[in-house]
């Protein structure tokens, strides 16, 4: 059983991404610059923003942070993305999810110019992924693909059995694992909760893509021996034991299912560390006009 180290491929990441940057500075060229919204006080998103703002530090990139109130008004919101998306010296920018009830976040997401979507939820995006052309991919996918190429995974004609049909990993990861590229060529098959059965699809995979954001919900009897199990989640769990207060659980039962496995990613350190490192990739690559070039 191999371990998937998400932590180290995404340094690796970094670094050619810093080594790139180097180089642009050297040429006098403009720097990458990302910017994030973030809406109200919420703990998960406000970590995850800092240590975007670290990330763009630790490669060379400028980044800006924008916070917001939770009691802004949708139209508020509007007005800055617009502000951004008119803003030549930034090159890409998120909006952090969730956002508060009253704000619409597809119309938000929509109203992102998809050429500095570097989250790639537009739909436009979307769109572009789907018909296999140049887009911005959604950094989870995108880190997944990343880690089964630097891992140099076989993919090719394999089973692939994806938990979870959300926007943002399970939708994407089915249409991009079935991709006439590497990683790709699979025969992919998307589960989601109202599955009948779903322990016997699961045990047909040779790669498994857990996505469903459940604590430990996939046991070692729904995985077949020598599968690749890919973990996405990271939910929370009250942990007293801990400085923070809790500790984070993957979507796999880890002890149980690891030994069946030719390879796993821990939780955490495997998926999670990957979000961040493609989100640069994406932006680097906006700032380089790579997918569009107005």
């Amino acid at each position: 059983m191999t371990l998937l180290d998400g932590k180290q491929t995404a340094e690796t990441i970094k670094e050619e991404i810093a080594a790139e940057v180097e180089a642009i500075k050297a040429a006098h060229g403009k720097v990458p610059h990302l910017a994030a919204i973030l809406v109200g006080n919420d703990g998960g998103s406000q970590t995850y923003v800092n240590n975007k703002v670290l990330a763009c530090e630790r490669v060379g990139f400028d980044s800006t942070l924008i916070r917001m109130e939770d009691s802004i008004t949708e139209e508020e919101l509007l007005e800055k993305i617009e502000e951004l998306n008119n803003d030549a010296n930034v090159d890409g920018f998120i909006v952090q999810l969730p956002l508060p009830k009253h704000i619409d976040t597809e119309k938000v997401l929509e109203a992102v110019n998809p050429s500095k979507d570097v989250d790639g939820f537009h739909p436009t995006n979307v769109g572009r992924m789907v018909a296999g052309l140049k887009a911005f991919l959604p950094a989870t996918p995108y880190g997944i693909l990343q880690l089964l190429e630097r891992y140099q995974i076989e993919t090719k004609g394999k089973h692939c059995v994806v938990i979870g049909r959300s926007n943002i990993v399970g939708s994407p990861m089915s249409i991009l694992m079935a991709k006439n590229a590497y990683p790709g060529n699979c025969t992919v098959t998307i589960c989601h909760r109202h599955t009948e059965n779903l322990a016997q699809f699961t045990k047909q995979a040779d790669i498994l893509i857990a996505a469903v954001g459940i604590p430990e919900f996939v046991k070692a009897d729904m995985v077949k021996d020598g599968a690749v199990v890919i973990d996405v989640g990271t939910t929370r769990v009250p942990d007293t034991t801990r400085k923070a207060g809790y500790k984070l659980k993957g979507d796999v039962l880890f002890d149980e299912v690891a030994p069946k496995c030719s390879f796993i990613t821990p939780v955490p350190g495997g998926v999670g560390p990957l979000t961040i490192a493609m989100l640069l990739k994406n932006t680097l690559s906006a700032a380089k006009k790579e997918v569009y070039h107005n």
